[in-house]
């Protein structure tokens, strides 16, 4: 069956199955808006833009939901660049981001062009499970 076409949910419905995640027609459509452009960066907001901009009928509360679902489930990763700001990021691999804080932009930086000398030890009982690093910059 390798001549037959691909439906072009097919990867997002699989991505979704994969993390356990039900298949809604609301998180098809918008998984497809996030996953099928490369890695980015995008706020609730966006996203919400830009699937009123594809006909895609979802209120800005369920933008917010799905979102975070993803993120529980391991598709997303919150950056939180201030209280109440906050851009998801489709890459979960370790890696850190310069905020470009003039247009609100955040940027990958590749985890191994970050190094730390040292971390202090975790309060007892608690474990570090990640570090991340936003390295805020602006014209110079």
């Amino acid at each position: 069956m390798s001549g037959m076409p691909q439906r072009p949910y097919a990867p997002v419905l699989e991505r979704l199955k994969e993390a356990g995640l039900r298949p809604t027609r609301q998180r098809l459509a918008l998984a497809r808006i996030l996953f099928t452009n490369g890695d980015r960066h995008v706020t609730a907001e966006q996203l919400h833009d830009e699937a009123l901009k594809a006909e895609i009928p979802v209120s800005l509360a369920t933008i917010y939901n799905t979102l975070h679902q993803f993120t529980h489930a391991g598709l997303l990763r919150e950056v939180v660049v201030e209280p109440g700001r906050s851009y998801f990021d489709t890459n979960t691999s370790d890696h850190h981001h310069f905020f470009h804080e003039q247009v609100g932009q955040l940027e990958d930086i590749p985890g191994d062009q970050v190094r730390l000398a040292e971390l202090p030890a975790p309060p007892s009982g608690t474990a570090i499970r990640r570090v991340d690093v936003i390295v805020r910059i602006r014209p110079s």
